[in-house]
């Protein structure tokens, strides 16, 4: 009767834990496989058949749909190159050069994973209509007050997040990723 009572706490306690794990890693956004160029995260595998079954799961429940491998890559910042999540309140420069593509897009989204509709009706960039430095680099500026030059306002008082997509790039058919610049990300004030 003891072993019984044993076995059934061990399959009790191992169904929590299992349960727990996967509801963690779909739920809250955990993803394989990623890699980090400073504050960019990127999953080079979520949109292709190599993916690991704990990030189709969570691509499935939330609708996202990821750049294929001969598509693109997309990068996502929670935070700023000295590590602070991004903050609404805050203005950022965001500079520097980008790996090769023939086009990037950079959006911005609240903490829901939403766009954020404001007044200038601007909820991104792209790389053929940013203002660029004599060598080729950029800034720009995400501020929730208005600014000159490439300025992306956000609307959130809270924490948002960055994706930078780079689309038809060499990085995703063999270029390694982790030794590629990225912008950087620069608090320069908050309110």
């Amino acid at each position: 009767m003891r072993l019984l009572i044993d076995i059934a706490i061990a399959v009790v306690v191992a169904a929590v834990l299992g349960l727990a794990s996967a509801w963690l890693a779909v739920d809250r956004g955990f993803l394989f496989g990623g890699i980090a160029v400073g504050p960019w995260e990127a999953w080079p595998r979520a949109g292709s058949p190599d993916a690991d079954p704990y990030s189709v799961a969570r691509l499935a429940r939330t609708g996202e749909v990821p750049l294929g491998a001969g598509e693109g890559l997309a990068f996502a910042a929670s935070s700023d190159t000295a590590g602070e999540i991004l903050s609404g309140n805050c203005t950022y420069a965001i500079d520097g050069q980008t790996p090769a593509a023939r086009l990037w897009t950079l959006t911005a989204y609240d903490a829901g994973g939403h766009l954020m509709p404001n007044a200038a009706r601007r909820t991104g960039f792209h790389s053929r209509e940013v203002l660029r430095h004599q060598d080729g680099s950029f800034a720009i500026t995400v501020a929730p007050d208005v600014h000159s030059g490439n300025w992306l306002p956000v609307t959130t008082s809270g924490p948002f997040t960055l994706v930078f997509r780079l689309y038809d790039t060499p990085l995703t058919t063999g270029g390694e990723v982790s030794d590629t610049d990225m912008p950087s990300i620069v608090q320069e004030g908050c309110r």
